[in-house]
């Protein structure tokens, strides 16, 4: 099934390696953006959608139009593709815990500790860590850390009246200029590393946090999406009516408001033009990296690698914000440009997160001495139909898992409820078709590849963290009462 890759050699044979192709080493570039779902130019997850930056990147390298994370909530998504292992084998499943607390993975090289340990240059700037460091002590030293990419500014008062909730939960135009802003910032560091005369290699990865909440943009974004003329999501009333209590169950006391609330407030039309100005916002700011990196002279010899965390409902299924196994959380944006990828091309067959960390590892020549889980995606860089036998999977908390074929989404909860989507006739995932007799063998066969070892939560795991205990169902360590019904 998912196997693991552990490739053995030597540290010195990168540069042979190297020096076998007649090439120097190439620079890498990560842009990871924060709850970026698909809704972009080339995902065309929204018709109003404007990203020309990423449609550019687009069009020099390989868009994967069906790649997913392997976790809907930051802190184990982020674990899961920077050490190219499942939340199911770290034990990472909520915004707390960091691997290296565990024994097993004390020595795992993450993705910008493989480059540091083959003589790369390493910076990070913004958001790419969940939780920074400790890295290994004997690497420490190899990094350039940059902007902390942090949220805010705030303003004075909230934009949106939302009692009883956390700051972040806000939206609307603020601040007045780019500049004001964090990943202003964080881009601007970006070019400054960009922009430095090197003798080594360069690994820099660049965290952008919008369009995590607060989905907060200055009004010229806004503009590009008047309100009279926006197109909403398509929704289904009534859409959670064929799916399992514990579907609620995942997002239970999640801090992002449910629709009910945004409808009887009037405020769910203005939540989906703030993300929307967010996406085009931030593309701008990645546009300013791309324009940095061409004028640098290294475009041709640097791979780009540009991706969402996980991603992000607006109304669908009846909720916003992630952490659940339908498609709106786990769909993600990656495209790979740069050498060895085939420019124009589109992969539709479902790649992982956790895939980026061996393909990068190929493509640059590294030598691998660790355990990783993704598989290479060198193949379909070169070929973009190029077959894969592997499906995408996700984990939200211990016990449940989503499996998520070409055609397929099969989800079986903690308590052995599930979901079957035929995503060939059926791609919002309305009609649940985990009870049609017809379809046993099919859930059968999807169930194969769901994890057999599950890893028990780290210690001091608890936000957003979702068990079942003996028949119950705890969040965050206390029992639901299912009769109370989902709150708002």
């Amino acid at each position: 099934m998912v196997g693991a890759i552990i490739v053995h050699s030597l540290f010195g044979c990168f540069f042979a390696a190297m020096s076998s192709h007649s090439t120097s080493p190439p620079n890498v570039l990560l842009i990871t953006v924060d709850d970026l779902n698909d809704w972009i130019g080339p995902l065309a997850g929204h018709p109003q959608a404007r990203t020309p930056n990423l449609d550019r990147l687009a069009a020099r390298g390989v868009t994967f139009t069906s790649a997913h994370c392997q976790a809907p909530l930051c802190n184990p998504s982020r674990t899961s593709f920077l050490t190219s292992l499942r939340p199911t084998t770290t034990g990472i499943y909520t915004l707390e815990g960091w691997f290296r607390d565990s024994k097993e993975f004390k020595d795992h090289l993450t993705l910008p500790e493989l480059f540091a340990d083959h003589g790369y240059e390493v910076a990070i700037g913004g958001k790419i860590f969940h939780i920074k460091g400790p890295l290994r002590k004997d690497l420490q030293g190899a990094f350039t850390w940059g902007s902390p990419g942090e949220m805010g500014p705030y303003p004075e008062k909230r934009l949106v009246d939302i009692k009883d909730n956390l700051r972040a939960i806000d939206w609307g135009p603020f601040p007045e200029r780019d500049e004001q802003t964090t990943d202003y910032k964080t881009a601007t560091w970006a070019c400054q590393q960009l922009a430095n005369k090197r003798q080594k290699p360069l690994f820099i990865a660049v965290g952008f946090h919008r369009p995590h909440v607060p989905c907060f943009a200055p009004q010229l974004w806004f503009d590009l999406y008047p309100l009279e003329s926006l197109t909403m999501p398509p929704f289904l009333e009534n859409d959670r009516d064929d799916t399992p209590p514990f579907s609620w169950y995942l997002y239970w006391r999640t801090p992002e408001p449910r629709v009910s609330w945004l409808r009887r407030t009037g405020e769910l039309k203005n939540l989906v033009r703030s993300y929307l100005a967010c996406v085009s916002y931030v593309d701008a700011m990645i546009g300013r990296v791309l324009d940095e990196l061409e004028r640098s002279g290294q475009q041709d010899n640097t791979i780009v690698v540009l991706l969402g965390d996980h991603g992000w409902h607006l109304g669908e299924k009846g909720i916003t914000g992630k952490n659940s196994l339908w498609e709106r959380s786990t769909h993600v944006p990656l495209i790979f440009a740069g050498p060895g990828c085939r420019a124009g091309s589109v992969c539709d067959q479902p790649v992982e997160l956790l895939d980026i960390y061996p393909t990068l590892a190929s493509l640059s020549h590294l030598t691998v001495t660790t355990k990783l889980e993704g598989h290479s995606l060198v193949d379909q860089l070169n070929d973009a139909n190029s077959p894969r036998r592997w499906p995408a999977i996700t984990s939200q908390g211990p016990g449940n898992h989503s499996v998520r074929t070409k055609d397929w989404r099969y989800i079986r909860y903690a308590d052995g409820s599930e979901e079957l989507y035929d995503l060939r006739n059926d791609r919002h995932e309305w009609h649940n078709l985990a009870s049609t007799p017809e379809l046993a063998n099919r859930k059968a066969e999807l169930a194969e590849w769901l994890p057999k070892e599950i890893a028990a939560p780290v210690r001091g795991s608890h936000s957003r963290l979702i068990e079942l205990k003996d028949g119950t169902p705890y969040w965050e360590e206390k029992p639901i009462h299912p009769q109370d019904g989902p709150p708002e």
